[in-house]
């Protein structure tokens, strides 16, 4: 997975950076409340856990948002593929593979189209897709997600994404889900399609009160080839809090994200 998003940053960067940006795409391709349709393809990669620093993990995400409504409503399906660690032993590290579970939430943006502050919440809903045992959770959750991201400055983009899921049916063997997640958005641009990005998730479970809270720094660049805007990115994520096993010192986020 690691390679081919390479080969397709690689390509798309060489082949599209010729063509013009308005001020108004580049905006669009950092607005997760954009009215616009999305197909995103992005990568964490975690080079060390803490416990042990053999351990990796690896997570690629396949996103597609479709607004609806003129724009008032937005709808978004990731579908994650993971590598986790399993164990240890006599010959090394044992690794699972597989689906992960489908994540889907639709937002409605109360504000204006023309407002400078865009705010939009709605439902969250998982379904336990996952083909192995250990790339999923067994459950059906259930919860909610609020956007909020700013354009008054053309210059810096701010937001947040929250979501809140918990579950409310699945596997009884499995171990009940109660998540919060806040991933805070801040876009700095340098011009000509080139900005400094800083977007780390941060995770807390709420069951089991375990954290981990990364910040990033991370640069991006938005091309246009024809009516698609490309937004490509890589950021180092620093975990700089956390607490309970199984949480990563440092990850790699990078990605390719398509608008039309």
């Amino acid at each position: 997975m690691k390679k081919l998003l390479f080969l397709l940053l690689t390509g798309v960067s060489t082949h599209v950076a010729a063509q013009q940006l308005s001020e108004e795409e580049m905006q669009k391709a950092n607005n997760p409340l954009a009215n616009a349709k999305a197909l995103n393809f992005q990568n964490y990669y975690v080079p060390n856990i803490y416990e042990n620093a053999d351990l990796k993990a690896n997570t690629f995400l396949v996103r597609f948002a479709v607004p609806l409504a003129n724009g008032k409503i937005l709808t978004r399906f990731t579908m994650p593929v993971n590598t986790v660690p399993t164990g240890t032993d006599a010959s090394g590290v044992k690794y699972a593979s597989g689906l992960g579970d489908l994540n889907f939430f639709a937002t409605y943006t109360f504000s204006k189209p023309t407002s400078k502050l865009l705010i939009g919440a709605g439902p969250q809903v998982s379904i336990p897709t996952a083909n192995n045992y250990y790339t999923g959770t067994g459950k059906w959750q259930l919860g909610g997600a609020l956007i909020i991201f700013s354009t008054a400055s053309p210059v810096l983009q701010l937001g947040s994404l929250i979501t809140y899921q918990a579950s409310i049916a699945g596997q009884e063997d499995r171990s009940n889900v109660s998540s919060l997640q806040m991933q805070p958005f801040v876009m700095l641009q340098l011009g000509k399609g080139t900005y400094l990005r800083s977007t780390a998730l941060w995770n807390f479970n709420l069951e089991t009160d375990a954290y981990n809270i990364p910040l990033g720094v991370g640069v991006g660049q938005v091309v246009k080839a024809g009516k698609t805007v490309f937004n490509l990115f890589l950021e180092p994520q620093f975990t700089v809090a956390h607490y309970g096993t199984g949480q990563s010192a440092i990850q790699l986020f990078s990605g390719i994200n398509l608008q039309f």
